[in-house]
């Protein structure tokens, strides 16, 4: 059966990228991927990451994604198949090292689950 395991990250929208990363910095938070002039920033915070996406168009309709690590994405996505929810779409291979998949909650929050290949 597979399990949930860790937060693994929270991602938050931003319209200002180079902004974003400069207060995160100056807060303590080291980069360990893309930066101030990326769509896209990750930051170490433990063994757990907060994550910046660039949100460039009009107001910021996504507020984020909590990320979650399990046992076993796609045994998981199966589990929640069989309960009748409906992710977003079926597990792939992500280029930053992860197999995941994403769904919304009742209340509009994307939640995605994942593991490190």
């Amino acid at each position: 059966m597979a399990n949930i395991e860790s937060l693994s990250a929270l991602t938050l929208a931003t319209h200002d990228m180079a902004r974003a990363v400069a207060f995160y910095e100056a807060l303590g938070f080291r980069i360990v991927h893309g930066g101030a002039s990326e769509a896209f920033t990750s930051f170490a915070v433990g063994t757990s990451f907060l994550n910046l996406t660039s949100e460039t168009h009009g107001p910021i309709q996504f507020w984020g994604r909590a990320i979650f690590y399990v046992s076993d994405v796609d045994a998981f996505y199966d589990k929640l198949v069989a309960l009748g929810i409906q992710p977003q779409f079926a597990p792939r291979d992500a280029p930053w090292n992860e197999r995941y998949f994403h769904l919304t909650d009742p209340d509009g929050h994307e939640l995605s689950f994942a593991r490190p290949l």
